[in-house]
């Protein structure tokens, strides 16, 4: 017997009734041929419970349902005799529905008895129109009728009764924001995890955001969202058998007939039926006309697409999965990260600029039974109800007046970023009037600006000068501080990346010192600043000529804080500081310039630009000391990846020297004075 934790003990009490044990789900996922969501549908309606005694009963219920009523394989036959020896025999199908002209009405499919010609009420596929775009699972009473089986060209089976596989509560969204209240918000998102199936305790952070991630297009309305990465990680688990919202297109053709409306008749496609419509192996998909991509792309950007004069609109939002052939790493090397696409999309730079969401597929593992909890989550049939009731309400509000963007965000990528925000703060605080704290909306931003800017990077990839900037910036609280976001796949850790560091943080390189084995090296220091005074270096054991270019900037410091902070008095704020080697050289001589300017950085509360290594030595009286060897510096900044050099003027003869082609791979540039070196240096 599973042991329940305190989670599953909250959970229970919280949703009475509408949790299920996730292991319940799969003792049955694979007998019978139904997806997820129609198991628990049932677990759901016998087993929500924590009393075994009950359980067990439920689970005998099921079993006999799910057996009684689901047609195996080779089964055909048997439930055609049953309907025409009892009259009609109940069955889970999915059932979907054709109109013919022929016979004046409509005709429904269920694939698994094989019958094709199956008489409909129009009320039934009036009231649920989704029969036409696909179809969907429902408990289906089938008839027989022998009068008509003896007319000629007669259709004598027939639906009698339909009821779709999915809750009709409409107070669902009221259940779950009053329940949401009793759980931290680490515990919510363990719930939700735990709801679809995941283990959270075997799942690290980028992980986790990632499977919410792929949430967000249930709750969030024309989000458009693409994945790739390696396979077997579940990508498309979540729009197959979680939800009945979701429609899944796998491979071939997909026609425009189908996904937009039908000309011939007027019937609305499947973005208009469904709240996701999932591309699963999406380098294998087509489209049956040259129009069909444009008229995407057209659809991806407002929402609307024309049929003659006609404008329809739709909300359904649009989901592309697939996988690498090769790690993320190579595939970087050897095109971009939307190479996986068909050709009609790989390079179109239009259509990219309309995905809001490039979810890192590389960042989830592969799905193993150790990752699938045994404990409680919510009901799937509840939860999807849930997440569409969700989409009728926006929570971009909650970024105004607390969050400022930055500059390089374009119209588009605000509205990305907006949109991702928006589903975030949803699925983590479904009640609208609750306020969300700022830790959560920060994680939300940095999220949603992490999987915007992976489009913009690919974009600049692919060679359009229009999206250079790819430096994503916002500016949170009081403090005014502006934060970059990077995307970690482009980022090495013994490499200088182009975003700019967060404000106290610089790179700099050591020229070396005067013992043998004190090296060129590649160093961080970064400055935390605060209430207090002096300097307090963090680093155990402290390197000693470290210690002595520290002793030098904070005498500057103080001695020219005018020139360098204005009305700040650097002798009420305590520094803290730590030096960060990248190299085998541990030393840190000659840093007192770079750790001048990160204190007056931290103090300012300006980031240093992106791509920049500072070099030189400050004495006690302000002069700059001279650099000797120059070129091996300029040398190992190329090496370290490095945008821009910043050096004291003095070296500039020395640079005679560098090679042509060294010279034209990284900027270099001279500063006179502290000053000077400090205003180079931090962002405009």
């Amino acid at each position: 017997m599973m042991e329940l934790d305190q989670l599953d003990r909250k959970a229970a009490e919280a949703f009475e009734g509408y949790v299920v044990r996730k292991d319940l789900v799969r003792t049955f996922s694979r007998q019978f041929p139904v997806p997820t969501y129609v198991v628990e549908f049932l677990l759901g309606r016998y087993c929500a419970t924590t009393d075994e005694t009950e359980i067990e009963e439920g689970l005998e219920i099921v079993q006999r349902q799910l057996t009684s009523r689901t047609v195996k394989a080779g089964e055909e036959e048997l439930f055609k005799a049953r309907a025409y020896k009892d009259g009609n025999v109940k069955l889970i199908d999915m059932v979907s529905v054709r109109f013919s002209a022929k016979d004046n009405g409509y005709l429904a499919m269920l694939p698994s008895l094989q019958l094709n010609n199956v008489r409909i009420p129009d009320k039934l596929v009036d009231d649920n129109e989704r029969l036409l775009t696909g179809g969907f699972y429902a408990e289906i009473t089938l008839e027989y009728d022998a009068i008509i089986a003896e007319e000629k060209a007669g259709n004598p089976f027939g639906v009698f009764a339909l009821k779709p596989i999915q809750l009709s509560k409409r107070n669902v969204l009221d259940v779950l924001s009053e329940a949401r209240q009793q759980f931290t918000t680490e515990e919510w998102v363990n719930v939700l995890l735990r709801s679809i199936g995941l283990e959270p305790e075997k799942l690290d952070g980028p992980a986790k955001a990632a499977m919410l991630m792929r949430m967000v297009p249930f709750v969030e309305r024309n989000y458009n969202m693409v994945e790739l990465g390696p396979r077997g990680t579940g990508k498309s688990h979540l729009f197959q058998q979680v939800s009945p919202y979701a429609h899944l297109i796998s491979g071939g053709k997909a026609t425009v007939a189908k996904m937009f409306v039908n000309n011939a008749n007027g019937q609305r496609g499947l973005v208009c039926q469904y709240d996701v419509v999932c591309f699963d192996e999406v380098s294998g998909i087509s489209f049956d006309s040259k129009d069909g991509v444009n008229i995407m792309k057209g659809y991806m950007e407002s929402g609307e697409f024309s049929r003659g004069k006609e404008s329809i609109r739709g909300d359904g939002s649009m989901v592309f999965v697939g996988n690498f052939d090769v790690d993320v790493e190579h595939q970087q090397r050897v095109g971009h990260l939307f190479g996986p696409l068909p050709d009609e999309m790989r390079d179109d730079t239009a259509w990219m600029d309309r995905i809001h969401c490039y979810l890192p597929g590389w960042n989830v593992p592969k799905m193993s039974g150790g990752l699938l909890t045994d404990h409680f989550g919510l009901v799937s049939d509840f939860l999807s109800e849930c997440l569409s009731h969700l989409r009728n309400q926006s929570r971009v509000s909650a970024l105004q007046g607390r969050v400022q963007f930055g500059g390089a965000l374009s119209g588009r990528d605000t509205n990305g970023v907006n949109k991702t925000v928006s589903g975030l703060l949803k699925l983590l605080s479904p009640d609208m009037n609750a306020r969300v704290s700022d830790e959560d909306l920060e994680w939300a931003v940095r999220q949603a600006m992490e999987v915007r800017r992976r489009v913009k990077e690919q974009q600049k990839r692919i060679g359009s000068a229009e999206f250079r900037n790819t430096h994503f910036s916002y500016i949170m609280g009081n403090e005014g501080i502006e934060k970059f976001v990077a995307t970690p796949e482009l980022q090495a850790d013994n490499a200088i990346g182009t975003d700019p560091l967060e404000p106290g943080q610089i790179w700099a390189i050591s020229e070396g010192g005067t013992y043998v084995d004190d090296n060129a090296g590649l160093y961080r220091i970064e400055v935390n600043e605060g209430p207090g005074s002096g300097v307090k270096i963090l680093n155990n054991p402290i390197p000693p000529a470290f210690r002595e270019s520290i002793r030098y900037a904070e005498q500057n410091l103080y001695s020219r804080a005018a020139q360098l902070v204005g009305d700040r008095d650097p002798r009420s704020h305590e520094f803290t500081v730590q030096l960060r080697a990248f190299d085998a050289s541990k030393k840190g001589a000659k840093l007192g310039i770079p750790a001048l300017v990160a204190m007056c950085s931290g103090m300012l509360k300006k980031p240093i630009r992106g791509g920049l290594i500072l070099i030189g030595e400050i004495n006690l009286g302000g002069s700059i000391e001279p650099v000797l060897n120059a070129v091996n510096i300029i040398e190992l900044a190329v090496e370290k990846e490095a945008q821009a050099v910043l050096l004291p003027v003095s070296c500039r003869r020395q640079l005679f020297d560098l090679s042509d082609d060294m010279a034209t791979k990284v900027d270099v540039q001279f500063y006179a004075d502290a000053k000077d070196a400090m205003l180079k240096a931090l962002v405009e």
